[in-house]
């Protein structure tokens, strides 16, 4: 078989990289499982350590067969260290080596770049894991409760993907930074997470289907630029990493469809006309259209600050050093260095929002934001073709990029969904039209009481069209032991 097509499930750390011959790494890496697994028992899923979990595991990386699913206990869950298969003879697709031999090795001019790459990647997959380890005590069925501890497993499989990765080639740093990867936590206020979205909390499923769904796509969009790197390990971790990440956005994409199907069906059998009446809506025990919305316009502004600043030195030199590319990097038609070319910016300029030409170098962080926000508009569209089956003339829409930001190009304005710049305490009479506010959240606590029989739903959310792994509907994806 091709070069990390096997995998080794003899030893306590399954792999494809060779682990049984590293003896070094491997003896760094076993040293580091026990803090790993002391850190999932006190912050992963709380309360459901012993229960059995249908989950999916890796057995290989051929896309076409690499998972099984069985029953496990989620502290025995093989995490692993997978990497997609290597390329022979692959090089840099951009940047200045372009064209060069992909780097076995990290280059030393290049070092701390590549650290700081790996560690902010890594420091977000234990920290979405302490953001929702208390949502199972409210899960609205068995099947989303499943899908729940699927997303955190893997999540912590993506950690030591990169925690390999410090290990293997940073030496003495990487252990340390891979020691601190599992002392920071999630809205800590000594010790937070590296990226403020990570700090947020996740209080409802609502919020974990959005953020599934928006968050989780900043993942897709950051791990693809990165599986573009002339670093070889780095590339091939990014693309295995991206097999189980379309998992975690079916899980957003279809949780919010779903809120959005079961909603619309109340609405239409109790004979509600007006999609915009909140009251009535609340009253049936479903989540109100124009509050679906007000979630969807704080998560998507915050994860857009995650793409950082508009104009980045950084994300320049990154690109020229070969390190990381843009989305799809290889799809793109140019001459893959950059030099001499622009990119569209938006601005602020005396009050309004303007588009401005910029180097494409230092633009690269707004292209990708833009890819993002393409991205994001299918799952939109689909959702408001659920409302429009139904009859209904409410749209949902994804906010203007300038709303509600606190990092970039608009953090230092005031700008509604419809990218109209206002004064801020205009701006501040409107925020609760636009954001969830303490009633919003207090409704929709209110619903979230758990359902814990096999094929029975909360009353707020639709059903799946099909299950897990051509599972019927009644099928029992939790045995939860208390």
């Amino acid at each position: 078989m091709p070069d990390g097509m096997n995998i080794d499930y003899d030893g306590l750390i399954p792999n494809n990289v060779g682990l049984a011959e590293d003896q070094r790494v491997r003896k760094a890496l076993e040293t580091w499982h026990p803090g790993y697994i002391d850190w999932w028992k006190d912050m992963g899923p709380e309360g459901f350590q012993e229960s059995l979990v249908y989950l999916r595991t890796a057995i290989g990386v051929d896309p076409k067969g690499w998972a099984k699913f069985d029953y496990v206990k989620m502290p025995e869950y093989k995490w692993g260290i997978l990497l997609a298969p290597a390329v022979e003879g692959r090089t840099i697709p951009f940047g200045k080596h372009k064209g060069e031999l992909a780097w076995q090795e990290v280059p030393g001019e290049y070092r701390a770049l590549l650290r700081r790459l790996i560690v902010v990647q890594g420091d977000t997959e234990p920290a979405s894991v302490e953001q929702q380890r208390h949502l199972g005590a409210t899960a609205p069925s068995l099947y989303d409760l499943r899908n729940l501890f699927q997303v955190n497993v893997e999540e912590g499989r993506h950690l030591w993907a990169m925690v390999y990765l410090l290990h293997k080639y940073f030496g003495t740093d990487g252990r340390e930074e891979a020691e601190e990867l599992l002392q920071r936590r999630s809205g800590h206020a000594d010790t937070p997470r590296m990226l403020g979205a990570f700090n947020e909390a996740t209080p409802d499923w609502l919020s974990f289907f959005m953020f599934t769904y928006f968050t989780d796509r900043d993942g897709k969009m950051q791990l693809e630029a990165l599986a573009q790197s002339g670093f070889d390990p780095l590339s091939r971790t990014c693309r295995f990493m991206l097999t189980e990440e379309a998992h975690h956005m079916f899980v957003g994409d279809s949780g919010v469809q779903r809120v959005v199907e079961r909603t619309v069906q109340a609405m239409r059998d109790a004979g509600i006309n007006d999609p915009y009446d909140q009251a009535a809506e609340r009253k049936l025990g479903v989540i109100d259209l124009p509050t679906i919305q007000k979630k969807m316009n704080l998560h998507f502004s915050l994860t857009l600050d995650l793409f950082g600043n508009e104009i980045s030195t950084n994300a320049a030199n990154a690109f020229n050093a070969g390190i990381k590319g843009r989305y799809r990097e290889d799809k793109i038609e140019d001459d893959h260095d950059l030099i001499g070319a622009t990119y569209p910016v938006l601005r602020c300029v005396d009050g309004e929002i303007v588009r401005e030409e910029a180097p494409a170098l230092s633009a690269l962080n707004m292209r990708l934001r833009d890819d993002y926000v393409k991205d994001c508009e299918s799952g939109v569209v689909r959702w408001n073709r659920v409302i429009e089956k139904a009859g209904f003339s409410f749209r949902l829409a994804l906010p203007h990029v300038a709303f509600n930001r606190a990092i970039g190009e608009f953090a230092t304005i005031k700008a509604g969904p419809d990218g109209v710049v206002m004064d801020a305490a205009a701006w501040a009479a409107r925020a609760g039209d636009w954001l969830p506010d303490a009633a919003d959240a207090a409704y929709i606590d209110s619903l979230m009481v758990p359902v814990r029989e096999a094929g029975q739903y909360a009353s707020w959310i639709a059903p799946p069209r099909v299950g897990i792994d051509n599972k019927g509907g009644d099928f029992e994806y939790v045995q939860i032991v208390q």
